[in-house]
């Protein structure tokens, strides 16, 4: 999945970023309120994380302009404010969750994860994607293949929850990298056949197939017996 993070201490957020990349997202970090509206309004995002005080833009105006503009991707709002009325103002432009600074990071990971599930049952998906004998819960991270559970990596995880939510549907080698990977990545492309080749390892030889000059498709294929 992929979260934005608008923050203009830029040690915060890099902090962040560092923290919720280890737990397996895609994170892109922007320090101003223009630039955070711009790329949340064109951006394919899971999430927002959204600060108050901004320069640009505040974020209440952040958040009411995505609001306005009809997009409902989740928004968790970070300030140094407290009070009643700050949070009820956050809350009445359209964010989803209000956070409070100083803070810690074990509950941003879990309002960031609550906001997920929720915003996952709010379209009506199932956190839990079963594909033949593959079976993958997206909130647990768990993957099991028949009665056996799989260990992946986090990155692994990541490139296979993009194939598992459109099974059967080709994706793109760039759409696996703009969502497991940042926007800034500069590195070889070619990761993404690595990450699918261990995937083919661990998993099953077949399971995933090469679309040549498309991307991969994760195909329905049964254990034998």
């Amino acid at each position: 999945m992929r979260l934005l993070i608008v923050e203009d201490e830029k040690r915060l957020a890099l902090s962040l970023a560092k923290g919720l990349t280890a737990e397996g997202y895609a994170v892109d970090v922007v320090h101003d309120g223009r630039e955070g509206l711009y790329r949340a309004s064109e951006g394919s995002y899971d999430l927002v994380i959204l600060d108050i005080m901004l320069p640009g833009m505040n974020g209440y105006r952040v958040c009411a302009a995505l609001r306005a503009a009809g997009h409902d991707v989740p928004i968790l709002m970070l300030t140094a404010k407290d009070g009643e009325y700050d949070e009820a103002e956050g809350l009445d432009t359209g964010a989803d969750d209000y956070l409070t600074k100083p803070f810690s990071y074990v509950v941003l990971v879990a309002r960031v994860k609550a906001l997920l599930r929720r915003g996952g049952q709010g379209t009506g998906a199932s956190p839990v994607h079963v594909h033949g004998d593959l079976k993958v819960d997206t909130a647990a991270r768990r993957v099991f293949l028949g009665d056996d559970e799989v260990t992946l990596t986090a990155k692994e995880f990541a490139v296979l929850e993009q194939l598992v939510v459109r099974a059967g549907e080709v994706v793109s080698k760039a759409e696996i990298l703009e969502h497991v990977w940042d926007f800034a990545y500069e590195g070889d492309p070619n990761i993404v056949e690595v990450y699918v080749s261990t995937l083919r390892r661990k998993l099953r030889a077949g399971l995933i197939r090469t679309v040549r000059g498309a991307g991969y498709r994760l195909e329905r294929v049964e254990a034998a017996r």
